[in-house]
């Protein structure tokens, strides 16, 4: 049986502490939104556990080709030791001079957490341009324990919409692989283009560090800023 929840109310009033000066308007106010974020936590985890319910994902049949820094690599490779991958194509293909900041500022907290994630499922970023090229991207940002794949034959990442005749854009997938070997594309973010007017394109739930610390400001994500590769 299913233990019942506390109502979010009940919970926002136990875990506000007034800090000193506030105003009576204040607390209510703060109260009242704690009990929306019990709520848009909740709903967050219903999300997770309906993404983890989808039934049998469908089986991969391609055999996937990618190079990456100790040459030829499959799919399967790409696994690791493991039975979850998760991949990322990213936008740093070689007509670029420079890779987009927006995927950038994604992979750099992606790369502080690589090696803790790959103690759990396998990671790899999937891009155009020349393995080489890539490694020497990461480098000069201090990325270690990434692993970066070259898509040559663009093969992949036309297959899970990330390159098209008229650019590239980014694509993150999920895949899984059974016990004899089969891999199955488990799941893949499909929120492109469905934003709200006023709104950048974005996930549900946010997976950038930079958005969700500047969503707990008073002037938010504005709209007339967005990061850079390089600051003065």
């Amino acid at each position: 049986m299913t233990e019942a929840l506390a109502p979010a109310p009940q919970l926002a009033a136990k875990a506000h502490r007034p800090y000193p000066g506030e105003s009576e308007a204040y607390t209510k106010a703060r109260t009242a939104l704690i009990a929306e974020e019990v709520e848009l936590r909740r709903h967050l985890e219903r999300v997770a556990a309906q993404r983890r319910a989808l039934p049998e994902a469908p089986i991969v049949t391609k055999d996937y080709r990618f190079e990456g820094k100790d040459g030829p690599a499959t799919l399967a490779d790409l696994f690791e030791s493991h039975d979850t991958l998760v991949t990322y194509c990213y936008m740093f293909g070689p007509e670029r001079e420079r890779p987009c900041p927006m995927c950038t500022q994604f992979l750099g907290p992606l790369a502080a957490n690589a090696l803790d994630l790959r103690q759990k499922i396998g990671l790899a970023v999937i891009a155009r341009s020349p393995v080489a090229r890539l490694y020497d991207f990461a480098k000069e940002r201090g990325w270690r324990g990434l692993p970066l794949y070259s898509d040559p034959t663009e093969a992949f990442g036309r297959d899970h919409n990330a390159w098209h005749d008229d650019g590239d854009w980014p694509s993150y997938d999920v895949f899984t692989k059974d016990k004899d070997g089969t891999i199955r594309h488990f799941w893949g973010s499909e929120l492109g283009g469905t934003q709200d007017p006023g709104q950048d394109p974005r996930g549900a739930p946010e997976m950038s560090p930079l958005w969700n610390v500047l969503d707990t400001t008073p002037a938010g994500r504005g709209t007339d800023w967005y990061p850079s590769i390089d600051y003065d």
